[in-house]
């Protein structure tokens, strides 16, 4: 078989030709623009030091646009060489969609987790309730949100849900009320219950005084009458205050001779006569 060797050299001189400026250019393009890429990813990292956004979030964001502007860098350039790119983006485009479907629950945690960064709902150290689950907030991740209850047991809740459920955040306001509830019974005298509890409440440092303490009737129960109080103080004192009034109350109310009733029912026999 013979070769013919001009007809090969006239072959490829026709497509470096027709491709070789292309491909220069081509190169060129993607060298130039992988530097240009390289600039603004650094130039987004320094206004996010500016800003003193979430150290979590900005390193997703940074990865997500360097990521997407070399790949549209990558598929331009394919352009400017002479590649046929309909075909390319298609297939592309199909493989997302499956891989979108088969992950959806995943990019559902992975959608929340970018709002609960952006909108900070909460924050690293808060004390949160949401999904059943109650705990101090460990760590916020793309995909899950981290919590340690009270009894330091680790709950990782997936970020979905906590970002599309109800939430309660017990650390974002500097000022919670502490309610108290105290039954006394029928034959006590209720200004005197009024007294004891208001000089307990008056005695503890931690109590606000601007909103005042608030001690009132609250309902005539079927065993007992019942007494509100509701203090306004620091959140961070809220426990400290409830364990120590309660306990207060307890020791005050039976030196003073005030009882706490015990549930009770009346029975009434009826005899019947033969």
């Amino acid at each position: 078989m013979d070769i013919n060797f001009e007809q090969i050299i006239e072959q490829i001189t026709q497509l470096s030709a027709q491709y070789g400026f292309k491909l220069i250019a081509a190169i060129i393009s993607l060298w130039i623009g992988w530097k240009i890429v390289n600039v603004l990813c650094k130039a987004l990292e320094k206004w996010f030091d500016k800003v003193d956004y979430d150290q979590a979030l900005e390193t997703f964001i940074l990865s997500l646009v360097s990521m997407a502007l070399r790949v549209l860098l990558v598929i331009t350039c394919a352009s400017i060489a002479g590649f046929p790119m309909t075909s390319f983006v298609a297939i592309l485009g199909a493989a997302g969609l499956a891989v979108g479907m088969a992950l959806s629950g995943t990019l559902q945690n992975f959608a929340g987790g970018v709002l609960i960064l952006i909108l900070k709902p909460f924050k690293v150290g808060d004390f949160i309730e949401t999904q059943g689950h109650s705990g101090k907030v460990r760590s916020i991740q793309i995909f899950n949100t981290v919590i340690n209850t009270g009894d330091n047991k680790r709950i990782i809740l997936p970020n979905g849900p906590v970002a599309t459920g109800s939430l309660i955040n017990y650390s974002a306001e500097d000022k919670r009320r502490v309610d108290f509830t105290f039954g006394i019974s029928y034959d006590d005298d209720i200004d005197q219950a009024k007294e004891v509890l208001s000089s307990i409440i008056n005695a503890d440092e931690r109590v606000d005084r601007d909103p005042e303490p608030l001690i009132a009737v609250h309902a005539l129960a079927d065993n007992s009458v019942n007494i509100i109080v509701r203090v306004w103080a620091n959140s961070s004192d809220y426990w400290g205050i409830y364990f120590d009034v309660t306990e207060k109350v307890k020791k005050s109310f039976d030196k003073e001779g005030l009882s706490f009733p015990f549930p009770q029912t009346d029975i009434h026999l009826h005899k019947i006569e033969d």
